[in-house]
């Protein structure tokens, strides 16, 4: 446990929220890919086998695929991003990570409210991009305003208004 906390710079044992939330997240998102994997190929009325493929899948995908890609990301960012810590960037896929699903997430029932609703929309292409568009259109402002949010809850609330700052201006929206 010393190395592990050396490794990714923890000082505080609070701080070991963070890569445990991340590798439960990252099991988690193993499973939901093997799972949706797994049905394509297994008959659902064969229980047991459906347990046992989607549990090796889930593994083989978290293990080789998921956490190398994650170590890779973390290499590449550590330059480009300003952290005082390793800790923090797990942090930060974090928030990421949960602000674009809660995006996703918000972004339906919002678009049904104001009346785009799916259906009514899904005759041909021009019906599925004005959707799309429109749903693109609404998370956009949500996710600003999310990524904040969950940015500050994580205590990373400098790093995401300096992150927001640049995106903005990099649309032309501020100066």
């Amino acid at each position: 446990m010393t190395s592990f906390k050396e490794r990714w710079e923890i000082q505080h044992n609070w701080q070991l929220i963070f890569p445990f939330l991340g590798i439960l997240s990252l099991l988690y998102t193993a499973y939901l890919f093997s799972k949706n994997i797994i049905r394509s190929f297994i008959d659902r009325h064969e229980q047991q086998l459906l347990y046992y493929a989607l549990l090796a899948v889930s593994i083989v995908i978290f293990y080789i695929i998921m956490l190398r890609f994650f170590s890779w990301c973390f290499k590449k960012l550590a330059g480009k991003w300003k952290t005082d810590y390793r800790w923090e960037m797990i942090a930060i896929f974090l928030v990421f990570a949960i602000t674009g699903t809660s995006a996703m997430r918000i972004a339906k029932p919002l678009l049904y409210w104001f009346g785009f609703n799916r259906a009514i929309f899904a005759d041909g292409f021009l019906g599925s991009f004005l959707y799309w568009t429109a749903r693109i259109v609404i998370i956009l402002p949500i996710y600003q305003l999310l990524l904040i949010f969950f940015g500050t809850i994580f205590g990373q609330f400098t790093f995401f208004w300096e992150f927001e700052k640049k995106m903005l201006k990099r649309m032309r929206i501020i100066k």
